[in-house]
C-alpha cells in the first residue's frame, strides 16, 4: 500500500501548484490525474496578476515567459455602442504592483506546471478516480482504475480536490450540486487570421450577447482565442445556442472586417464555471477542495486560474501545519478557509456585484464611453484593476458621480 502525506487529485493549475508548493514543504505527495499531458483545457488562456504574483513566488515565471504565447501589456474594454478604452497594465507606479500577464493555451501553460510537478513529487497520468476510501469512518485514501484497467487504491490524510466544476471527489463527499443562479456557461474557439491581435486582451460587452460578453484573446503565433461567457439562467432563456451567438458576434458590422480572412482552427467548444458569488464548502475532516472545485471563479471576469493558484498555496499551507500537529480534523483544516477567503473573499463579492452593473447596457456606455474619452476616468479604472485604488469602489454609487464629473 502506498501513502502519502496527500493525495491531490486533478493536475491542472490548481493540483500542479499544490503539489509545487508541497515539495517546498517537504511533504509526501501524490498528483493524480484522468488525462495524459500534454491535454487541452477549455479555457479563455489569460493569466492574471494574481497567477503572475504565484509563478514569481515559484520561480517560474523567466520560463513562463518563454512558453509560446502572448504578452499581455493592456486590456481593452468595448462598450455597447463600440466606444473603447485600454487599460495599461505597466500604468502602475508601485514597483510591487504586477505590470503584465500572459495568454498561453492551456494545452502548453498546464503541461509546462504539471512537468515541474513531476519533477519533483510521484504522478498518476490516466488514472480515474472512482472513490474515496475510509478506514473506521475516517477518510483516508482515494481507489481507481489506471490505464492498464487496474484498480489502485493509495492512502493519505489529506485528500485535495483539484478536479474542476466536475470534480469526483466533491461529488463523492456528497457537495457537488449544479446550481444555475451561480453557475455560468461559455464557449471558446481558436482562429487563425484575426486582425488587429497585439499585446491586449480585449472584453467587449455587444449587443449581441448581452448580458454577456465577447472575448478576444492573443494565444500567440498569429492564432486568437475567442469566446462567450454569459451566465446558464440566461443563456437557458436564449432562443439562440452559444455557437450562433458566436456566430452573430463575429459576423456582425463591428466585427466582420477583423474576420474577413479568418479561419477557425476546431469547432467550438463550450464549458460550465462554477461561479465565485457564494461561498461553498471547501473543506472538511481530512479533505479540501481548491480552484473551479471550490468554485472560485471570478464573476465579473470569468477568470479562474488565478484564485486556484493562490488555493493551492494556502492548502499547503495547512496541510503542513496540519502534518505537524497530527491533526486533520474539519476544525483545523478550517484555517485553508479562513486564509483563502479572507484573500479573495472581498474581490469575489465586488465583482459579483460588477457582474450585475454590467447587466445595465446604460451603465457599461455610460462608464466605458467617458472612459474612452477622459484620461481621469481612465486612470481611475486602471488604479481599481492595478490594484493601487480599492476595486469595490466601482461598485459605490458615489464613483459614478466622480466620473459623471470629471
Amino acid at each position: 500500500m502506498n501513502k502519502y502525506d496527500i493525495i491531490i487529485v486533478g493536475a491542472g493549475p490548481a493540483g500542479a501548484t499544490a503539489a509545487l508548493y508541497a515539495n517546498r514543504s517537504n511533504l509526501k505527495c501524490l498528483l493524480i490525474d484522468k488525462s495524459f499531458f500534454p491535454r487541452d483545457k477549455v479555457c479563455g488562456d489569460a493569466l492574471s496578476g494574481k497567477s503572475v504574483r504565484i509563478m514569481r513566488e515559484l520561480g517560474l515565471v523567466d520560463e513562463v515567459e518563454q512558453l509560446n504565447g502572448s504578452l499581455i501589456n493592456r486590456i481593452t474594454f468595448g462598450s455597447p455602442s463600440h466606444k473603447q478604452f485600454d487599460i495599461n497594465l505597466k500604468g502602475s507606479s508601485d514597483p510591487a504592483h504586477i505590470k503584465q500577464g500572459f495568454v498561453i493555451p492551456r494545452e502548453i501553460f498546464d503541461n509546462y506546471l504539471f512537468e515541474k510537478a513531476k519533477s519533483v513529487t510521484d504522478t498518476k497520468e490516466g488514472f480515474t478516480v472512482t472513490d474515496l476510501v475510509y478506514d473506521k469512518g475516517i477518510l483516508s485514501g482515494i481507489k481507481g482504475i489506471n490505464n492498464n484497467k487496474e484498480e489502485e487504491e493509495f492512502k493519505a490524510p489529506i485528500i485535495m480536490g483539484c478536479d474542476g466544476a466536475n470534480s469526483i471527489v466533491s461529488r463523492k463527499l456528497k457537495l457537488y450540486e449544479m446550481d444555475m443562479k451561480n453557475t455560468a456557461v461559455a464557449i471558446r474557439c481558436y482562429y487563425k487570421g484575426v486582425k488587429g491581435l497585439t499585446d491586449q486582451i480585449e472584453l467587449h460587452y455587444v449587443e449581441e450577447v448581452l448580458p454577456g460578453y465577447f472575448w478576444l484573446f492573443p494565444a500567440g503565433d498569429g492564432i486568437a482565442n475567442i469566446g462567450i461567457g454569459l451566465s446558464k439562467n440566461d443563456a437557458k432563456k436564449e432562443k439562440r445556442n452559444l455557437k450562433q451567438i458566436l456566430n452573430d458576434v463575429i459576423s456582425s458590422e463591428y466585427f466582420k472586417s477583423r474576420f474577413s480572412d479568418a479561419k477557425p482552427l476546431e469547432k467550438p467548444v463550450g464549458w460550465n464555471l462554477p461561479l465565485g458569488r457564494i461561498k461553498r464548502k471547501s473543506y472538511g475532516d481530512g479533505f479540501m477542495l481548491l480552484g473551479d472545485a471550490a468554485g472560485l471563479i471570478d464573476p465579473f471576469t470569468g477568470e479562474g486560474i488565478g484564485n486556484a493558484m493562490v488555493s493551492a498555496k494556502y492548502a499547503i499551507q495547512v496541510a503542513s501545519q496540519a502534518k505537524k500537529m497530527n491533526n486533520y480534523s474539519k476544525s483545523f483544516l478550517s484555517e485553508y478557509d479562513k486564509l483563502l477567503w479572507s484573500e479573495v473573499g472581498k474581490e469575489l463579492k465586488t465583482s459579483t456585484k460588477l457582474q450585475g452593473l454590467a447587466r445595465s447596457k446604460f451603465l457599461l456606455n455610460f462608464v466605458i464611453n467617458r472612459a474612452a474619452r477622459n484620461k481621469e476616468v481612465q486612470d481611475i479604472i486602471s488604479g481599481m484593476l492595478t490594484n493601487e485604488i480599492p476595486k469595490d469602489k466601482l461598485s459605490n454609487p458615489m464613483f459614478y458621480f466622480k466620473i459623471l464629473f470629471s
